[in-house]
């Protein structure tokens, strides 16, 4: 198979392009190269996407299946235009957040969708999934449903998480901030949970460009297991015996402890009920597309050993720093909790 992947330098599309090549696919990523290389033995076409040449040097040639992860409309109508007459499919990677409604739970992709970004380039984050809705559409515009197979993708984790989400729990667990080994969490345990290791939404992806038969759209989610059960493994797989100080949701908020990611926060902790249906998406046409998802506990092992082997090793972009914990237990004890970890 000729596969095409613009990108392929970063996290998924790097994801993507090793699966494809451990199967003895012959594999182009187009990029600027600025996130880093291709795998080895990938081809790399270094292009712009914003310029009007970008595609000069793949359009020569035919492809069994393009693969698209980008998130600026305008990118995405000049590349199904230019590349419709040589590629047989395209695979566009989208999101979760396209949904207009993330309250309900269980929702499937019949569900209704934002309003699509006019613009070619969403101005900030706030308008992601309005540019992925305009995404989508310009590709079902140009390939049509019977051509294109556009994937909706939830949260995503393992190696590879530059984002911290998936990798600031087993961490913590493993690296307790004090000598104490408490490790403090939100009192949350029954909100929902849905974590897709990266490696098993790209061996999908290479299976559904293989066949070249799934097309139309599907929801790629993780298992929906409740935050507790989520925790429980991280604990599992860190080795964690110390004790757990599950502090309620207000107290951290009032102490500007942040939900879900980002600096000062709890990753993967939801606190707005408008958007518990966000980690409880029904993913079931993708299961039945063939989507298959390893233990919850491998994808926790590898990303903490992809967390240590990281210099500086530990988590990134999301989660407490070891003394703004330090400091939210001694807050909220009462007490003083000493600095250090025995590990």
């Amino acid at each position: 198979m000729r596969l095409l992947i613009l990108g392929g330098t970063a996290w998924l599309g790097s994801a993507i392009a090793a699966e494809a090549l451990s199967r003895d696919h012959k594999v182009t990523c187009l990029a600027r190269g600025r996130s880093g290389q291709a795998p080895e033995g990938a081809t790399l076409v270094q292009a712009d996407r914003e310029t009007p040449d970008s595609y000069s040097k793949v359009v020569s040639q035919p492809w069994d299946a393009v693969v698209d992860v980008a998130r600026q409309p305008g990118q995405v109508r000049r590349a199904t235009l230019a590349l419709e007459p040589v590629a047989a499919l395209y695979i566009f990677i989208s999101s979760a957040n396209v949904y207009a409604d993330q309250q309900t739970l269980y929702q499937d992709e019949d569900a209704p969708l934002l309003s699509p970004l006019e613009q070619d380039h969403m101005a900030d984050m706030a308008q992601y999934g309005q540019a992925k809705v305009a995404c989508e559409q310009a590709v079902e515009a140009t390939f049509g449903t019977s051509r294109s197979l556009v994937v909706r993708a939830g949260l995503l984790g393992g190696p590879g998480d530059i984002f911290g989400r998936s990798g600031y729990w087993p961490w913590r667990f493993a690296h307790p901030s004090n000598l104490e080994e408490a490790v403090l969490l939100p009192d949350a345990a029954e909100r929902p949970t849905q974590l897709l290791d990266a490696r098993d939404l790209a061996a999908w992806l290479v299976s559904c460009a293989e066949s070249g038969t799934v097309t139309g759209v599907r929801n790629a989610v993780g298992p929906q297991i409740s935050f507790a059960e989520h925790l429980d493994v991280a604990r599992r797989v860190a080795g964690h015996t110390g004790p757990v100080v599950a502090v309620p949701e207000e107290w951290l908020r009032d102490h500007g402890v942040q939900p879900w990611m980002g600096a000062r926060s709890l990753p993967l902790w939801l606190d707005d009920p408008d958007w518990f249906g966000m980690n409880a998406r029904d993913g079931s046409r993708a299961v039945a597309s063939g989507l298959r998802t390893r233990p919850l506990e491998e994808t926790l092992q590898d990303v903490l050993a992809w967390e240590v082997s990281r210099e500086p090793p530990g988590p990134h972009g999301a989660g407490l720093t070891d003394s703004e914990e330090r400091s939210l237990l001694s807050a909220y004890l009462g007490r003083s909790v000493a600095v250090g970890s025995p590990l």
